[in-house]
């Protein structure tokens, strides 16, 4: 099967590491970085979402112009605008793009980030609305004929649009979540459904979740599965490990520089993404051939946050492992955003495909 890789779009240098040098969209880096992307290999990247950062749909359309391949997954609240108005604003930047759009749909899992934009409803609340979104996007996308919607959370009469995606039937949507709620919405309706990076047979767990969940919404397939990773790797097993604790150093005393309203909780977590990562710290530092769980601990389990360490070889094959339980997309991202993608580009993900391609060749004349 296929193995794809996202990186991450960001829109200016700072990172847990490294605080930002100058505005939060800085034209120059985002450039620069996007094509570091599509220069060494990598099939997409992801415009993140948050309540004070820059807006990923123009950022989208933004490196959209000045690349040619790469792929584009723009991240979306569906608190932040109607569906029928969404939809519209992914379909132009599916043509912008000639097609290389994707959406991700973010529930939230903050009640205190979503509330900083007027959003006010409680999880499960979210959930619901979330799936109810999705379907209406899906609808507007591939709909020429005007139809109605009155639901829980939406009503319209009468919309159409004049603004179709390029991509046909329409765009992937992509959903994340570890909660029985996340995995009802996303089982139904995503086509790919992303994790964070746990241990082997807590993430063979959620699979299997996922695969219920889509079997019990009356599927017939299954969303390709998404797992991410934060990579640190050297050119030997000793330096990359240095590496790892120079790192957990420079996150610490990042977080220590922060200002105290701007830092995540690290205590109590209101998803259950981030509870489960800190659950795998709590049980120890290391997992199976190169996981690594101090960079969580120290952020509360703030998104993809778990490490992979070792030299290229090691962490490609950490990657496989998890190619052989079933997850197509691996998402990865270091902490020196530019540098770790030219490196992971240049080093990692030339061992994965062809290590991929090995087991598809020896599949196909089994």
């Amino acid at each position: 099967m296929p193995v794809e890789f996202l990186g991450i779009a960001a829109t200016n240098e700072g990172s847990e590491v490294t605080p930002r040098s100058g505005a939060s969209f800085d034209k120059k880096y985002t450039r620069e970085l996007a094509r570091a992307h599509e220069d060494h290999g990598w099939d997409r990247v992801l415009f993140a979402y948050g309540s004070g950062s820059p807006d990923p749909s123009p950022a989208a359309a933004y490196v959209a112009a000045h690349t040619e391949t790469l792929q584009i997954l723009v991240a979306h609240r569906p608190n932040v605008s109607y569906p029928t108005f969404a939809a519209k604003t992914f379909a132009t930047l599916d043509r912008i793009s000639d097609g290389r759009l994707a959406v991700h749909f973010i529930t939230g899992g903050n009640d205190h980030e979503q509330q900083r934009e007027g959003d006010f409803l409680t999880k499960d609340e979210r959930y619901a609305r979330t799936r109810e979104a999705i379907r209406i996007i899906k609808k507007a996308w591939t709909s020429h004929e005007p139809f109605d919607h009155e639901g829980t959370h939406y009503r319209f009469n009468d919309f159409v649009s004049d603004t179709f995606p390029v991509q046909q039937p329409r765009p992937r949507v992509s959903f994340g979540g570890s909660s029985p709620a996340a995995y009802a919405a996303g089982g139904a309706e995503a086509d790919i459904y992303c994790l964070w990076g746990e241990p082997l047979a807590r993430t063979a767990e959620q699979i299997a979740s996922v695969k219920a969940a889509a079997q019990a919404a009356g599927r017939t397939d299954t969303p390709r599965i998404q797992v991410a990773f934060r990579p640190i790797i050297a050119p030997t097993e000793e330096l990359a490990w240095e590496k790892a604790h120079r790192t957990l150093a420079r996150i610490k005393a990042r977080r220590a520089a922060a200002p105290a309203s701007r830092r995540h909780p690290l205590n109590n977590p209101e998803n259950a993404g981030s509870r489960r990562l800190l659950a795998v710290a709590a049980e120890g530092e290391r997992h199976d051939r190169a996981l690594w769980t101090p960079t969580a601990a120290e952020t509360g389990g703030a998104g993809n946050s778990t490490a992979l360490v070792g030299t290229p070889e090691t962490v490609a094959q950490a990657l496989l492992d998890y190619y052989d339980l079933g997850v197509e997309i691996l998402s990865a991202r270091g902490y020196d955003l530019l540098d770790d993608a030219i490196d992971f580009g240049r080093h990692v993900i030339p061992i994965v495909r062809e290590e991929v391609a090995k087991r598809d060749a020896a599949r196909t004349a089994a």
